[in-house]
């Protein structure tokens, strides 16, 4: 009898700590999160308002998405807070090109466009230029793509 409880609480230990792992580390496959950063620390105002990449303050942070946000300064973190839509990167962080082509892949912060005030990552220099060929049609496949790909796994 004392082999069986044994077992059956191993058992449960080990579902219970896999069911939680599950829960904290792919709870929010939306966003491109490595370590939990945002778009790998930087500031994503400042892609609009210098339109370069800019390594965030740890001074600056703030949460959304259930992720940490990185910023530059106050001015940049109280325009992202009063209306984070519009400076977070489009599809969570992830490559545009990958989603048009129908996968969800990492992204280089240097590798960055904006198109019609929206702010689109790409995988790295390359995968960009490639976008950049076709980008509204890209767009309109990443756009369609989005939905289905926003809670799967990256590759």
């Amino acid at each position: 009898m004392k082999t069986k409880f044994s077992q059956f609480t191993l058992l449960f230990m080990l579902l219970t700590a896999t069911a939680f792992a599950q829960q904290t580390t792919g709870r929010r496959s939306d966003v491109f999160a490595p370590d939990h950063q945002a778009i790998r620390g930087y500031d994503p105002v400042a892609y609009f308002s210098e339109n370069k990449p800019v390594k965030g303050n740890p001074d600056f942070t703030y949460q959304w998405q259930d992720v940490t946000w990185s910023f530059a300064n106050q001015a940049n973190l109280d325009a992202f807070k009063a209306n984070p839509a519009k400076y977070a990167p489009q599809y969570g962080g992830y490559c545009a090109y990958g989603l048009s082509e129908g996968h969800k892949s990492p992204t280089d912060p240097d590798a960055f466009t904006i198109v019609d005030d929206k702010l689109y990552l790409n995988y790295n220099p390359k995968v960009k230029s490639l976008w950049t060929k076709d980008r509204n049609d890209r767009i309109k496949k990443a756009d369609a793509n989005w939905p289905a790909l926003k809670d799967t796994k990256a590759e």
